[in-house]
């Protein structure tokens, strides 16, 4: 019988490996390409054998596709945050989109559409798990945007699920922003345009 705490002492040792190998994969990725990369300079600069690396991932297209589940599943996660810690209904709309706009902001900034390449990008996002991402993303949006709405912040001759989608769509534009400035600008404007 093995103890409890050597259980999660080794379960606690395979989370942090699987992080490293992740981390690992994204700044070569991100320094060589996707097609730059190999399993062994992973192996290397994660300072784990290649067996051990095979262990956990097959390939390095899967390694990435894991990367990319862990970014969407962190950003959802800092969406969530930036709703449970506003006060009222215009703050929730508020915080959420500024939390978006940003995370688009440094999506871009970081360049990932150029590091993987445009066809791995677009092939990230359509998986299984980043539809249900956005599936959740606009039951997100629309929560807030109805409860806004509600409030009398926002426009209500216009469905919550249709101004998600704007919101959505018109924010994703603060991956091209230069500065924060710029996307507390671009806020603004999308602010504006639901206003009743």
């Amino acid at each position: 019988m093995v103890p409890k705490l050597w259980n999660e002492t080794i379960e606690a040792h395979r989370r942090t490996v699987r992080d490293a190998i992740l981390d690992t994969t994204a700044a070569l990725v991100a320094e060589r390409g996707l097609l730059g990369v190999t399993m062994s300079q992973i192996a290397e600069q994660t300072g784990i054998g290649r067996a051990t690396l095979y262990k956990y991932f097959p390939a390095v297209e899967t390694i990435v596709l894991v990367w990319h589940d862990r970014r969407v599943a962190e950003h959802l996660k800092e969406l969530v945050t930036a709703r449970d810690h506003a006060g009222g209904a215009e703050q929730r709309l508020e915080a959420v989109l500024r939390t978006y706009a940003h995370i688009q902001r440094e999506r871009g900034h970081h360049g990932e559409h150029e590091s993987f390449g445009a066809d791995v990008f677009a092939a990230l996002h359509k998986g299984e798990y980043v539809a249900r991402a956005h599936q959740e993303l606009d039951e997100l949006l629309r929560d807030v945007l109805a409860g806004a709405a509600e409030a009398g912040h926002v426009r209500a001759d216009v469905p919550a699920d249709e101004l998600a989608a704007y919101c959505r769509h018109a924010l994703q534009a603060a991956a091209a922003m230069p500065s924060k400035a710029a996307v507390q600008r671009l806020l603004e404007v999308v602010m504006a345009g639901m206003r009743p």
